[in-house]
């Protein structure tokens, strides 16, 4: 089994040293579903807390630029580009987020959490109109860049 790196010797919890790695170009996307029923789909346009699909994809984008306040041993990353596509489906909406970077170390938390936090958003501006929401399938597209290559989800 492969070791994780973000414990020392001593199983204490310690930020990954990157000083020794190469920057290279780096790009993740991850996506996040929340499950509305049809009827409460139907408001959303006439949501009185404003577009809850806009407000998302604003909210999405704010929190990948601050994933390192939110993930303790996340390095501080200088985005190149952070976008959340938020699209109506059948039975629900699909939040699709992507991050970018140049760096010495991967955006996949960026994505991933921009994904959430847009997908808890949409909860947040549609919750008067039914509390049975569900944020589901949150997890990682794809990545590019790195020592450890490419991976994408199949």
């Amino acid at each position: 089994m492969k070791k994780l790196s973000h414990y020392d010797s001593a199983g204490s919890a310690r930020m990954v040293d990157v000083s020794a790695k190469t920057e290279t170009r780096r790009v993740a996307r991850a996506q996040a579903f929340v499950r509305i029923r049809p009827a409460v789909l139907k408001k959303l346009p006439q949501n009185p807390k404003g577009n809850p699909l806009e407000i998302a994809r604003i909210a999405g984008i704010a929190a990948a630029k601050r994933t390192s306040d939110l993930i303790p041993l996340c390095h501080p990353l200088m985005l190149s580009h952070a976008d959340v596509d938020v699209t109506i489906e059948k039975k629900g909406v699909r939040i699709v987020a992507t991050a970018v970077t140049t760096a010495k170390t991967g955006v996949e938390m960026e994505a991933l959490t921009a994904a959430a936090v847009a997908a808890l958003t949409v909860y947040d501006m549609t919750k008067a109109l039914d509390k049975s929401i569900e944020i589901t399938d949150v997890y990682l597209l794809e990545k590019t860049g790195g020592k450890s290559g490419d991976y994408r989800r199949v």
